[in-house]
């Protein structure tokens, strides 16, 4: 008889012990499976506790996330007031330099660095007048940079400090005896004197032209453009940037003349004007010598 575990409970209604046989095999199957049991109870338990955690790292990520969606649409936001006001600030920039003559100085040119004891001087400049051109009115705008539009952006200087030989307007015309226009003032002068540029511009041409012989043409901007004519030697080339006072030529007697000496032209849209009206007080002004020995032109 195979051995058998035996369970006496205690005495049923009738008084007698109850007996459960139970045998090795089938114990040993419940044991197993109460062991099974218990073990897929801890997975479960642990499962949840794994689920748990991620819900909170979801939520914590998520947290984080909405946070740095806030911040970057802020981010956003400040960028595009950013581009608006450098928009506005270049829109300003461009009519005071309309306004004014004012030309903008670049950082610094293409493709060349810049050290830093350079940059940061001119950052916190270009903030400051940023700052102010944003808050100032039109008025104050003017007399912040009307006086350097004078000095500068307009032809006010004399070419060079020769003898004045013709002016502007009608006379005789030295070569044919005719009444004639002239369309400038001729300095009469040596050749290979200095021919200084009279305002800030950029050389719109340095080539021989006609009756004018060797001509230099330089644009102020503003559709003004000076001339400087019968000159004997070009120090500048076409496109190069020019500042007010700076040698671009030599004088010569070259084109239709008589002698040596500089037609001088202002042009406003390409009208010739008379120069005495753009030319400075204060400026150094050339000799005056006129008489019937016109020069040319």
């Amino acid at each position: 008889m195979k051995q058998q575990l035996v369970v006496e409970l205690g005495p049923s209604h009738n008084g007698h012990l109850k007996h459960i046989r139970v045998s090795h095999r089938a114990l040993g199957y419940m044991t197993v499976s109460v062991l099974l049991l218990c073990l897929f109870a801890s997975g479960l338990f642990f499962t949840y506790l794994h689920m748990c955690w991620k819900v909170s790292r979801y939520d914590a990520l998520n947290t984080d996330f909405n946070r740095l969606r806030v911040r970057y649409q802020q981010l956003q936001g400040e960028v595009r007031q950013h581009r608006e006001q450098m928009a506005s600030l270049e829109t300003l920039a461009s009519e005071v330099s309309v306004a004014y003559g004012i030309s903008p100085s670049p950082l610094a040119e293409a493709g060349q660095p810049m050290d830093d004891d350079s940059l940061v001087p001119s950052v916190r400049e270009s903030i400051e007048e940023y700052n102010f051109l944003k808050s100032a009115t039109y008025s104050e705008i003017y007399h912040r940079y009307a006086y350097a539009w004078q000095s500068h952006g307009i032809p006010s200087l004399w070419p060079l400090n020769g003898i004045l030989r013709s002016s502007f307007g009608k006379r005789t015309d030295p070569l044919s005896g005719e009444g004639a226009f002239h369309t400038g003032i001729d300095l009469a002068a040596a050749v290979g004197t200095p021919v200084h540029v009279t305002a800030d511009g950029v050389v719109e041409s340095a080539t021989w032209s006609g009756r004018y012989g060797k001509l230099v043409a330089v644009d102020h901007g503003n559709n003004v453009v000076t001339y400087y004519a019968h000159l004997s030697q070009f120090l500048v080339v076409p496109g190069q940037e020019v500042h007010r006072g700076q040698v671009i030529a030599l004088s010569g007697g070259t084109g239709r003349v008589t002698g040596p000496h500089v037609h001088y032209e202002v042009r406003l849209a390409g009208t010739p004007v008379n120069p005495y009206k753009y030319l400075g007080k204060n400026s150094s002004q050339p000799s005056t010598h006129l008489d019937s020995s016109d020069l040319g032109l």
